[in-house]
């Protein structure tokens, strides 16, 4: 009769146990289609919060440090005139390859990317 009760009490104790382990599945993100027509965005109110917030930080991408400069005042010329921003072939642009390469972590969110992207391929406008 001992030996039933411990039985027991293991097996409870295992189904607690196993029922009570899952393991989390995060899904990624769904980004936007890059093949998709692009949508308008103003460099001023979308793309440079953006590259300032999450690219100009301490010692990264500020005057001094890396290039190209991402400081609010000075970004648009940097990506611009610093041949950062391929409008003719988009997904050439170092700015776009870089954020959808090793910077990619610092710009995490696919519809962030897809913001500069579609900027990118609407003519990379200073508006």
């Amino acid at each position: 009769m001992k030996r039933l009760i411990i039985f027991a009490g293991l097996l409870m104790v295992m189904g607690i146990g196993i029922t009570g382990c899952y393991k989390d599945v995060v899904l990624p993100v769904a980004g936007a289609d890059p093949n998709a027509p692009p949508k308008q965005y103003s460099f001023k109110t979308d793309i440079a919060p953006l590259l300032n917030t999450d690219c100009a930080k301490s010692s990264c991408h500020v005057a001094g440090a890396q290039k190209p400069d991402l400081e609010t005042a000075v970004s648009f010329n940097s990506l611009v005139n610093g041949g950062y921003v391929n409008t003719l072939f988009p997904n050439q642009s170092i700015l776009y390859q870089m954020i959808t390469g090793n910077m990619e972590e610092h710009i995490p969110l696919a519809s962030d990317r897809q913001k500069v992207y579609d900027w990118i391929r609407t003519g990379a406008l200073n508006n």
